[in-house]
This record gives C-alpha cells, sequence and structure tokens, in this order.
C-alpha cells in the first residue's frame, strides 16, 4: 500500500509538471519578433511583459538592417529623436478575459501615432500572437512570433 501512494504521488506531480510547462507555453508575456503585415519582412523584438496587473511592451531590437540604432524622428514631445530600442509600445492594456487584452496604447514609431490595441494567442499556434491596432473603425492586424517566454 505504502508503494502504492508513492507511485501516485510521483504520478501527480508528473502530471502537475506537464500542465505547468503547458501553462506556461501558452503565455502572452516573453519576447516577440514583429512581422511587417505588408511584406511580411520581420522588424523587431518586443519584449510583453506584466506589471500590476497590466501589460507593458517595449523594443529590445530592430531587426532591419541599417535601422538598428533608428531614433523617433516623426515623434512628438518627450519621444521625438528617442531611441526606438527601449521605447515602451504597448502601455496599461488590460485582460478583458478569455486571453484577450485591450487597451488605449499600442505606439507604433515609424508613424508616430497611437492606436487602441486588442492582442490575443492565436488559439491554433500559441506561438502565434495576433496584434489588432484600431484608429476609429478601421483596423489592422498582424501576427508576431515567439522568441522567447
Amino acid at each position: 500500500m505504502k508503494n502504492m501512494m508513492g507511485r501516485n504521488k510521483w504520478a501527480m506531480w508528473g502530471v502537475f509538471m506537464l500542465f505547468s510547462l503547458s501553462a506556461s507555453a501558452q503565455s502572452i508575456f516573453g519576447k516577440w519578433k514583429t512581422i511587417d503585415d505588408r511584406t511580411g519582412n520581420p522588424k523587431a523584438i518586443i519584449s510583453i511583459y506584466e506589471e500590476d496587473g497590466l501589460m507593458y511592451g517595449h523594443v529590445v531590437e530592430i531587426l532591419e538592417e541599417g535601422r538598428e540604432d533608428a531614433l523617433c524622428e516623426k515623434c512628438d514631445g518627450d519621444k521625438k529623436n528617442q531611441p526606438i530600442v527601449g521605447m515602451k509600445i504597448i502601455e496599461e492594456v488590460e485582460h478583458i478575459g478569455n486571453g484577450e487584452w485591450k487597451g488605449k496604447t499600442l505606439f507604433d514609431p515609424e508613424q508616430a501615432m497611437t492606436f487602441r490595441c486588442k492582442l490575443w494567442l492565436n488559439p491554433d499556434n500559441p506561438d502565434e500572437l495576433k496584434v489588432r491596432g484600431y484608429l476609429a473603425f478601421i483596423y489592422r492586424t498582424q501576427t508576431w512570433i515567439r522568441v522567447e517566454g
């Protein structure tokens, strides 16, 4: 009987570990490669993280050759001529349930525009993040690819 309980503990521990690994593999947080939805070319690596229950994201690296040290030339205010690497582009986005996050701040440094946004993992591939930016009733959706996280 004692041997049977030991096996059950190990089996339970194994199930718990598998569940933990699959749950963490499906987190929206981590590093993502942005893909230009018009050209299909990789543009940047974005780190998405949680702080005080809200989602944030900043540029970790620019992947476009010759733009690695790009500045936000079109930006206004405190972002004017600041390096794009390190810049927060996602701010205070809230989890609304069902794995979806919505907010008012998805910043595109290339266009120097801020959009409302919605982000969610592709239900068919958790290594793809759907990122939708809204301007009034018009929207555009990009698919970002998981780098790590």
